[in-house]
């Protein structure tokens, strides 16, 4: 049996006497709720002490000296969020000198969070690639200072990664990727998204070694195309479910139909700003992954017809999202297809902005079919505006977000989860 510590104390008297630490610590993991927990905390000091040793996550906005504070307090720390704000930060911010504590200070860490930390340098990332060992998830988007210097003693030194993120990492190149293929083979999260630098034979190099990806961000990546995508798309053939390629003008039919070859399995494709994709890529994809495909956005594909928008309507029987905002071909009878289809449709989410050929018909049809509709999009729909739908009878579900007016630049933080 545990030893019972503080014998000497208010705890030790009553029922508490009885309570070994490691009844107290079944106690604390059945409670899911952080105020309980919080609450479990407050009824004497050892049972401070045991709540502090088994809290394994924390968001903190610490200096180093706090940060040591919060290390001997938590020595079982799975999970660091020091993330700042896009838009806020606070003065001096996370630095070097604080990735040295946490790097001796949390040693069983395995989830680490530094997105939008900009004054951290490779420095810091050369410290934590020696001292992490363990770490499986590491997030530095808009750490602007980093370059692969600092990146791939992280690959060198974590061989258990699965998850890392780079947006906006921007001096990040090809050479990354030859240590990410050589020591992660566990990796299955990357995200580059608006790393220019990176090209089609940094990625076929990274898949080389990484043959398990199963979610790949390049958006913004002008230099990826058809020879990159493809290879990723023939190696973790098995284990692809989500592949952003927003604004990749060299993406073609190409990379599309090699998904469709080979990627049964894809739930979310994003393909927006790829000009050069048609109908017959995308049909042929959705014919693939009509029962894995979820979210599928396409906007500003201007070479995308009722055709195709018809058939993913009426077979992707689990789709969730889709944005076709853009597409200049698109008329009424792209909407038909939810009329054909054999089952009521899932679909929650739909992005339809700057269609001017669409009218109040294609959404009478889509109220009809679609019950679990929960945002709907309409800027710069010319033909359906709010007094037209009105004068036309339409009712939206009271739980259906329908946006009418407003910039197409601004963007809504629910459907920015989806695309």
């Amino acid at each position: 049996m545990a030893k019972r510590e503080n014998e000497g104390d208010d705890s030790s008297s009553g029922i508490n006497a009885a309570l070994t630490d490691d009844v107290l610590r079944v106690v604390l993991s059945k409670l899911e709720r952080e105020d309980e927990r919080d609450a479990f905390g407050l009824v004497c000091m050892r049972w401070l002490q045991i709540q502090n040793s088994e809290r394994r996550r924390l968001r903190a906005r610490a200096g180093s000296a706090m940060l040591q504070r919060m290390a001997d307090r938590f020595s079982g720390l799975m999970e660091l969020d020091m993330s700042q704000s896009v838009s806020r930060s606070f003065f001096p911010g996370v630095a070097d000198s604080d990735l040295s504590v946490i790097a001796a200070g949390f040693p069983l860490l395995r989830i680490l969070n530094l997105s939008n930390c900009k004054g951290i340098t490779d420095a810091g990332m050369i410290t934590l690639g020696k001292v992490l060992t363990n770490l499986q998830s590491l997030d530095v988007s808009n750490c602007k200072k980093l370059t692969d210097n600092g990146l791939v003693a992280i690959a060198k030194g974590c061989h258990d990664l699965r998850s890392l993120k780079l947006e906006g990492c921007r001096s990040i190149t090809d050479d990354l990727f030859q240590s990410l293929s050589q020591n992660c083979s566990h990796l299955e999260e990357l995200g580059l998204a608006s790393c220019f630098k990176i090209t089609d034979s940094g990625i076929i190099c990274l898949v080389h070694g990484c043959r398990r990806i199963k979610c790949l961000d390049v958006s913004r990546c002008g230099k990826v195309g058809d020879a990159g995508i493809s290879r990723v798309a023939e190696v973790c053939s098995s284990s692809l479910k989500v592949l952003k390629l927003l604004d990749c003008c060299n993406v073609g039919d190409k990379s599309i139909l090699s998904l469709a070859n080979s990627c049964h399995n894809l739930e979310t494709l994003v393909i927006c700003g790829c000009r050069y994709i048609s109908d017959e890529s995308v049909k042929s994809l959705a014919l693939s992954c009509y029962q894995s495909l979820r979210i599928l956005g396409m906007s500003w594909c201007s070479n995308i017809t009722d055709l195709t928008v018809n058939w993913i309507f009426s077979n992707c029987r689990y789709l969730m999202a889709l944005d076709i905002g853009s597409c200049d071909n698109i008329t009424d009878s792209a909407f038909e297809g939810l009329i054909c289809g054999d089952f009521e449709s899932d679909l929650k989410v739909l992005k339809v902005t700057n269609l001017p050929r669409i009218t109040v018909a294609a959404m009478n049809i889509l109220l009809e079919s679609c019950k679990s509709l929960d945002y709907l999009d309409l800027r710069s729909c010319p033909h359906i505006t709010k007094l037209d739908c009105e004068q036309a009878g339409l009712q939206f579900p009271d739980s259906c977000k329908v946006n009418f007016d407003g910039s197409l630049v601004e963007s809504d933080g629910m459907v920015d989860l989806f695309f």
